[in-house]
C-alpha cells in the first residue's frame, strides 16, 4: 500500500476518533493490524505526517497528534518565495501581495468593532514604537507584529490568527535573508496611529485607505530589494 495511502487513513482515523493535539495514537502493531500494512510502510507514513506537523514521534514513547500548526506552511512560502527571487520572479512582492489582500479586506469589519481594552493596548503598542523609533528602531519589527495580531484579535478567528502568522513570518525571514531598504521608524509610527484613529472612528473607508498606505510604504521598500547571488545571501534559515 502507497505511503500516501496509508497517511490518508491514519488522518482520517485521527478525525473518525476526535483525537485533540497530544493524544497517543494506537500503538505500531496496533496501526499495522488496523491498516493491513507491514512495519515499515506504518513507520514511512507516520515520517511523512510528522514532517507536515500532523503527529509527533517520540521515541521511545509512542506516536502523539502533533499540533498541526501552520510551520510547513512557513517554511513553504519563504523556501518558494526566495528560490524564485533568484529566478528573477517577484516572488517577495507577491507574498507581500497575499498579506496585504487579506488585511484590507478585514480592516473594514473592524472599523468602530475593536472593543476598548484592545484600542487602549493598540494606542500602547503604537507608543511603544515611538519610544523605540527615537532609540533607532532596535526592536519595531515585532512591536509591529503585536500590533498586527492585537488588531485582528477581536475577529476571534484562531484559524486566521495563525494564518496571518505564517504570512507575517515568511514575509519577514525572507525579506530579511533578502536584504532591502531598512524602514523609516517614524513613517511605520505615522501609519499605525492612523490605522488605530481609523478604525476606532468606524470609518471602513479610512481603515482600508490606512492599510493600503502603510502596504505602499512597505512595496516600496520590497521594490528595492535586488536578486543576488545566493551565496551571498545568509538565507540558511529558509
Amino acid at each position: 500500500m502507497a505511503a500516501r495511502d496509508l497517511q490518508e487513513r491514519i488522518k482520517k482515523l485521527i478525525i473518525d476518533r476526535r483525537l485533540p493535539s497530544g493524544a497517543p495514537l494506537p500503538t505500531e502493531p496496533e496501526l499495522m493490524a488496523h491498516l493491513g500494512a507491514s512495519r515499515n510502510s506504518v513507520r514511512e507514513a507516520l515520517k511523512g505526517l510528522q514532517a507536515m506537523g500532523i503527529v509527533e514521534i517520540r521515541h521511545g514513547f509512542g506516536t502523539y497528534v502533533g499540533t498541526m500548526s501552520l510551520a510547513p506552511m512557513i517554511e513553504g512560502l519563504a523556501f518558494r518565495t526566495v528560490a524564485g527571487h533568484y529566478r528573477g520572479e517577484d516572488t517577495l512582492l507577491q507574498l507581500l501581495q497575499l498579506r496585504e489582500a487579506v488585511e484590507t479586506g478585514l480592516v473594514s469589519r473592524l472599523a468602530g468593532r475593536v472593543p476598548d481594552a484592545d484600542l487602549v493596548e493598540l494606542d500602547a503598542l503604537v507608543d511603544r514604537m515611538e519610544e523605540q523609533a527615537a532609540q533607532g528602531g532596535d526592536g519595531i519589527a515585532e512591536t509591529d507584529r503585536a500590533f498586527h495580531a492585537t488588531l485582528y484579535r477581536g475577529l476571534d478567528n484562531a484559524l486566521l490568527g495563525e494564518v496571518m502568522e505564517a504570512f507575517w513570518d515568511a514575509f519577514h525571514r525572507v525579506h530579511t535573508d533578502l536584504g532591502g531598504a531598512p524602514q523609516d521608524p517614524l513613517v511605520t509610527c505615522r501609519q499605525h496611529r492612523e490605522i488605530v484613529d481609523a478604525v476606532r472612528s468606524g470609518d471602513a473607508i479610512r481603515a482600508e485607505g490606512a492599510i493600503s498606505e502603510h502596504f505602499g510604504n512597505i512595496r516600496a521598500r520590497v521594490s528595492t530589494t535586488g536578486t543576488q547571488h545566493p551565496h551571498r545571501c545568509h538565507n540558511e534559515r529558509v
